[in-house]
């Protein structure tokens, strides 16, 4: 299939700005269907739709601690040295409603979360009477040694949910807060966005797998690792599905076989001009590549494209990223993830913060190419200093594996002093 007429392929043309490229790999990319899921599936996925609570919470009055339900007028004097006497007459637990009533004079004991007792209008908590923490046996009569106003240590019905009030927003991130409050509110299933499906595919004659023992001009294959990793940190199904050997054919039955599946299929190396760089040509037998080449550094030579699928269920989104470890990561932060959460049904497809800082040490970048240092936050002050995380080539992964963020340096700027104020973003 021929590229369309503004893809530059000859390394003479201008690159692409990282902000049009973004744009062009966005256009016409929607969330994915939804589903339904249980609570325990549902961590980490989008909500598809707003709901609201299916009940009341708590349901009913109950108590905060554990002690004596009581009606407040009947121990208003009390005091340790004239403690007030109370009759006790049974027992409230939690998960049982408890039988009889609280009348004047009387007092109940009540276990934390239990209904509060008819009659009762406050509790008075153990530490405040002369009844022994812990004891199963019920006494017969408790002393209260300290006065409480009417609806003390009670948690009243409605307090944290009301039946049909507002529970969760569509395009909320269900963290372990929200889906407790999703239980809460009584849902055991929840409408969410299907998580992306994501292919790595690494290329490269010289590629070991991880652990292996190395030959002669080997390297172990770390960007498998890394970039299946970035893909599940994300919230996609990713799988690596191997590496392909630097031949055009070879690339091309692997990039078929994602493509079967995959919503997404990053491969990571023969996307620059080399003669043995055979990914942009694997992506033009199977589909379209959109846009060669980014003005960003680390990671220029970036390719995108798309490609139909089989079955005839739309297209497959293709990456092609560098081979060098820092630069794949960096452009996949950049360019992968917010297609990824676009997927996913996120509203904001970045998804970071982005913080000022001040430079600790002078740097120095390509001109006309928007570059993403690895840096190490520090607080100083009421800010953020930022120091490079080590080497700043793009190999050098150590690097990148001690950063929390990428400094952002500018285009139109090549270098910067230190103490200069630059944007970071914050990568944990």
């Amino acid at each position: 299939m021929t590229a369309p007429a503004h893809v530059h392929h000859a390394e003479t043309e201008p690159l692409i700005s990282l902000d049009d490229a973004r744009a062009l790999m966005l256009e016409g990319v929607e969330p994915l269907p939804v589903e339904d899921v249980a609570l325990d599936d549902a961590l980490g996925r989008v909500l598809a739709g707003s709901i609201s609570s299916r009940l009341t919470l708590p349901p009913w009055d109950n108590s905060a601690m554990d002690g004596f339900a009581v009606l407040a007028a009947d121990v208003a004097g009390a005091t340790s040295a004239t403690p007030t006497v109370l009759a006790v007459v049974g027992e409230a637990a939690a998960g049982r409603v408890a039988e009889g009533a609280v009348a004047p004079g009387t007092a109940m004991r009540i276990l934390t979360g239990a209904p509060v007792p008819a009659g009762a209008d406050a509790v008075v908590p153990v530490e405040q009477t002369d009844a022994p923490p812990g004891v199963a046996d019920l006494p017969s009569r408790v002393a209260i040694l300290e006065a409480v106003a009417a609806g003390a240590h009670i948690r009243r019905a409605g307090g944290d949910l009301r039946l049909t009030q507002p529970l969760l927003a569509a395009g909320t991130e269900l963290s372990p807060a929200t889906l407790a409050a999703a239980a809460a509110g009584g849902y055991g299933t929840l409408h969410v966005h299907r998580r992306p499906a994501l292919a790595v595919l690494v290329t490269g004659d010289e590629l070991v797998a991880p652990g292996q023992p190395l030959g002669p001009a080997q390297i172990p294959d770390s960007n498998s690792v890394g970039l299946v990793a970035l893909a599940r940190a994300t919230g996609a199904q990713a799988r690596s599905i191997g590496v392909a050997r630097d031949s055009l054919e070879d690339v091309v039955l692997k990039l078929r076989e994602a493509v079967a599946w995959a919503d997404v299929v990053v491969v990571s190396g023969g996307v620059s001009v080399g003669a043995h760089d055979v990914v942009k040509g694997a992506f033009e037998r199977i589909g379209r590549i959109d846009l060669w080449r980014v003005a960003v550094q680390p990671g220029k030579p970036v390719v995108f494209g798309r490609a139909a699928r089989p079955s005839g269920a739309g297209e497959a989104l293709f990456f092609g990223l560098p081979g060098n470890p820092v630069s794949s990561q960096v452009t996949f932060e950049l360019f992968v993830r917010p297609v990824l959460r676009r997927l996913a049904g996120h509203p904001d497809v970045i998804g970071r913060e982005i913080v000022r800082a001040r430079l600790a040490q002078p740097i120095r970048k390509a001109p006309n190419r928007r570059a993403f240092l690895r840096v190490r936050l520090a607080e100083e002050g009421s800010g953020w200093r930022a120091e490079l995380a080590g080497g700043q080539e793009s190999h050098i992964l150590s690097a990148l594996a001690a950063a929390d963020g990428l400094a952002i340096v500018p285009e139109d700027v090549d270098d910067l002093p230190a103490g200069a104020e630059v944007e970071v973003i914050r990568l944990r």
